[in-house]
C-alpha cells in the first residue's frame, strides 16, 4: 500500500500518466503494490506477458499495463506506450518526497559569510563553510559538509554523511546519498629520491544539473582544473572517478566502476559494475562497457565492449567461444600425436 492517505481515481492517474483507461475510470485507488502483494484498491504494473499473467491473477484492482494484453478477470488497465516510465511517473503520486522544511538547524555550525537562501533546509549537524553558497529549496538532511567556497544549486539534495570538499560546485536539482565524499585530493604522486612526493590538487569538482550520485561514492577534485560530472548523468553506490576525468551528459556508472584520472567520457555511455577504465583514454559516446571489463584502450564513439582486456564484443565473444573448445582440440592433437608416434601433450 501507499506511503500517503491520497485516494485517486483511475481517470486522474490515467491523465498524470497520458494514459488510456479499459474499464471503469471512476474506480478509486488507494495504493500501488507489486502484483504479488497487491490488494483491492491498490494499482500493479506489467512491462511483459508473464508479469501481466500475476497482475491479472492478484487481488488489485487495476493494472498498468503497456501492449495489447487483455484481462480475463475483468481488471481495469491502464494502456501506456512504457510500463516502465509509467511506473517511475505513478510511484511519486503515492510515495511522495518529505516535504522541505525550511530553517537551519540549531546545532549546525554555518560561518558568518555563508549564504543559505531563505527556502533551504540544512538538518541537524551540518557543517558550512566559509563564503559556501546554498540555494533556494535545497535540503541537507543532516551531519552534512559544505567547505569553503562550495556552491549548491536549487532543488539539490543532500543525505546525511555527504562531504563536499573546498570548491565544490553542484548544479541544480543534484542527488547526493549517504557516505559520499566529492572533491578529496586526487591520487597524484611523483617518485623523487626513494619517496613518493604528493602533488598538490588544487581544483575542483563541477556537477552538473540533474545528476544523482549513490552511497559511499568518491570523486576526486582535479590536479589542476576540474573533474566533471555531465549533465542529466545517474552514479551508482561505490564508484570511484579519480581526478581531472570528465564524464559526459546521461551517462550510466553501475557499482564499484573504477575510473582512472583524466579519462574523458562521451555522452550516453553506459558502464557497467566492477568495470574498471585505465587514466587518460577516450571513450566515445554511446559506448557500452560490459561488466566487469578492464579497458586498456581508447574506445570508438558507439561500439560495446567487453572482458579483461577489453575489446569489441564481438571479437572477444570469438575468443570465448575458441576458449571453450580448447580442451576438445588438444585433445584431438593428441590423438593425432600417438598416431603419428610423437609424444603426446600433457592432459589438460
Amino acid at each position: 500500500m501507499s506511503a500517503n492517505l491520497t485516494v485517486y481515481s483511475v481517470a486522474e492517474i490515467a491523465k498524470k500518466i497520458s494514459g488510456r483507461v479499459i474499464g471503469d475510470d471512476t474506480a478509486l485507488i488507494r495504493g500501488f503494490a507489486p502484483a504479488d502483494s497487491a490488494r483491492q484498491w491498490d494499482l500493479t504494473f506489467a512491462e511483459n506477458e508473464a508479469y501481466f499473467s500475476r497482475a491479472d491473477q492478484s487481488k488489485a484492482t487495476a493494472v498498468l499495463v503497456a501492449g495489447d494484453f487483455t484481462s480475463s478477470t475483468g481488471k481495469i488497465l491502464i494502456r501506456v506506450d512504457n510500463a516502465r516510465v509509467g511506473f517511475a511517473q505513478v510511484l511519486p503520486l503515492f510515495f511522495p518526497e518529505p516535504p522541505l522544511e525550511p530553517g537551519i538547524h540549531p546545532s549546525s555550525v554555518v560561518a558568518e559569510s555563508a549564504v543559505i537562501d531563505s527556502s533551504a533546509q540544512v538538518g541537524p549537524h551540518c557543517i558550512i563553510g566559509e563564503r559556501a553558497s546554498i540555494g533556494p529549496a535545497v535540503t541537507l538532511i543532516g551531519r552534512v559538509t559544505v567547505g569553503d567556497d562550495c556552491v549548491v544549486g536549487a532543488g539539490c539534495q543532500l543525505y546525511p554523511n555527504v562531504t563536499l570538499y573546498p570548491r565544490t560546485i553542484l548544479g541544480l536539482r543534484v542527488r547526493i546519498h549517504s557516505g559520499t565524499v566529492i572533491g578529496s585530493d586526487g591520487f597524484g604522486y611523483v617518485f623523487d629520491q626513494g619517496r613518493h612526493l604528493k602533488v598538490p590538487q588544487v581544483g575542483h569538482v563541477l556537477i552538473q544539473d540533474d545528476v544523482e550520485i549513490g552511497a559511499n561514492v568518491t570523486i576526486d577534485r582535479a590536479a589542476l582544473g576540474a573533474t566533471v560530472i555531465g549533465r542529466g548523468t545517474k552514479i551508482d553506490n561505490l564508484v570511484q572517478i579519480a581526478h581531472n576525468v570528465t564524464l559526459g551528459e546521461h551517462c550510466i556508472v553501475v557499482a564499484q566502476v573504477g575510473i582512472a584520472g583524466s579519462t574523458r567520457i562521451g555522452n550516453y555511455v553506459t558502464i557497467a559494475g566492477q568495470a574498471g577504465i585505465a587514466g587518460h583514454l577516450r571513450i566515445g559516446d554511446r559506448v557500452t562497457i560490459a561488466a566487469q571489463s578492464g579497458v586498456m584502450n581508447a574506445v570508438p564513439e558507439g561500439q560495446k565492449w567487453l572482458g579483461s582486456p577489453a575489446g569489441p564484443d564481438r571479437v572477444i565473444k570469438r575468443q570465448y567461444l575458441s576458449m571453450e573448445r580448447l580442451p576438445e582440440l588438444l585433445r584431438r592433437v593428441s590423438e593425432l600425436e600417438r598416431v603419428v608416434g610423437r609424444p603426446a601433450a600433457p592432459p589438460i
